[in-house]
């Protein structure tokens, strides 16, 4: 955090000042990081845990040093990718083909549409 003294009054930085005392003061009177982990890591090890199964550390430290987190893996769609065989063709150009998945093709649409039935365009096996 940034303060641009030059655009303090005299007031204001005498109250800046009597603030950062006063944080210091608190931060004097705190116990140092090493004794207080030591304190944290003692007591779960007395009740039978670590300190990573409390809190979660393992993780966070994996994330921190930029290690993605284990995803589960995505499970593939049973549709996605796979092909078909066709099942129903236009007489009119026998490469026009379709498996009968999604949206008919124009030609097949444009055949229903006159009156014709999907059953006439089957594929015989």
């Amino acid at each position: 955090m940034s303060i641009n003294l030059e655009g303090l009054s005299a007031k204001e930085l005498q109250a800046l000042i009597a603030k950062a005392n006063q944080r210091k003061k608190s931060l004097a009177k705190r116990k140092p990081i090493a004794a207080v982990r030591k304190k944290i890591v003692s007591l779960a090890k007395a009740e039978g845990y670590t300190v990573d199964e409390l809190f979660g550390t393992a993780r966070m430290v994996r994330e921190k040093a930029g290690v993605p987190a284990k995803k589960a893996p995505a499970r593939k769609s049973s549709q996605k990718g796979s092909k078909v065989e066709p099942k129903y063709r236009n007489p009119a150009d026998a490469t026009q083909t379709w498996a009968g998945r999604g949206m008919p093709p124009k030609w097949l649409a444009a055949e229903l549409a006159r009156g014709r039935k999907l059953e006439d365009f089957a594929i015989a096996k």
